[in-house]
């Protein structure tokens, strides 16, 4: 590509990128940074505030479940934009982000050893971030006592992993290399993407996340694949959620 096309196509993909962003988790962003500062604004400190993950929708268990199912469908759809831009590129997804399951050994035993990594320290965090006042009460799952409610929690976690992972680390990082930008300043603009969508929960949620960002984007540079960030994020969210929901109360009054 020569120095005149690349010129020329950096609007285009600024222009996309910021569509892109804007329709997803860009958009998380914004909605977050309002969320903190009215957190912060409000009567109460900010760690007698809840932020209230996987809520429900409606006090009919069946019609919940019908917002749940279409409210996982449709945040998913940035993501199939993104591959059809990247498609329409011809960038394959398959070969460039690793979006495949030919490597199962390889993404299950990373994404294993990552959430063991960034999950267990996350905890702390969490702990210590409580402490300080600094971070909202994390409610990570509010769903009905209902049959489907760990199914769904389930599809929610794995929704999260594949909108974050293919958005802000595959998609992103791609584009913005496409853009010309230094590897450096592409991992942080990855990571503080992801922190700042998870500043509503205060501001420990924003450094421990932007933490597992620069982690999740120096694997992605190092190994071209999202597959095990995908598996890592699916089960921290899943034992969050899941667990959350399962454990006693009075095991969770640390968090």
């Amino acid at each position: 590509m020569t120095l005149e096309r690349q010129q020329a196509t950096r609007p285009i993909l600024t222009a996309e990128i910021i569509i892109v962003l804007l329709l997803s988790l860009g958009q998380s962003a914004i909605y977050s940074i309002v969320s903190i500062i009215a957190k912060l604004t409000a009567d109460q400190p900010l760690s007698q505030q809840a932020a209230v993950l996987n809520a429900s929708r409606s006090a009919r268990p069946y019609l919940d479940l019908t917002y749940q199912l279409l409210g996982i469908a449709f945040d998913l759809m940035p993501v199939v934009l993104v591959l059809y831009l990247l498609l329409r590129d011809h960038i394959s997804p398959r070969r460039e982000l690793g979006l495949s399951a030919d490597r199962q050994g390889f993404d299950w035993g990373w994404g294993a050893l990552l959430a063991a990594g960034i999950g267990i320290p996350g905890l702390l965090l969490v702990y210590v971030a409580k402490l300080l006042g600094i971070n909202a009460d994390i409610v990570p799952a509010a769903l009905q006592p209902v049959w489907w409610a760990v199914p769904v929690l389930i599809l929610a976690a794995v929704k999260n992993a594949v909108l974050e992972e293919v958005i802000v680390v595959g998609y992103l990082m791609t584009r913005l290399r496409q853009w010309g930008m230094s590897t450096v300043a592409i991992i942080a603009c990855s990571a503080v993407l992801r922190g700042s969508y998870h500043l509503y929960q205060g501001f420990g949620a924003f450094v421990g996340n932007a933490v597992m960002g620069v982690v999740f984007a120096l694997f992605f540079l190092r190994f071209k694949r999202v597959m095990p960030l995908i598996v890592a994020h699916t089960l921290l969210d899943v034992v969050a959620f899941v667990g959350y929901t399962a454990l006693p109360e009075s095991w969770l009054s640390w968090v």
